[in-house]
């Protein structure tokens, strides 16, 4: 299976905004287990730059 070039990038963006959005107090939106939806994100772009970067 081959991994687009820029799917880390997109990946790492799309945590940074939903990060943004759940963690700022004034905007108040809260879903259930967002943290983990937020950890597995990070984890799975985490991974998706490394094989990308070897």
């Amino acid at each position: 299976m081959k991994i687009p070039s820029g799917l880390g990038i997109i990946l790492l963006a799309v945590w940074l905004i939903l990060f943004g959005i759940l963690t700022a107090p004034f905007l108040g939106i809260r879903f259930a287990n967002s943290g983990d939806v937020l950890a597995i994100l990070a984890i799975v772009t985490g991974v998706i730059l490394l094989v990308r970067r070897g």
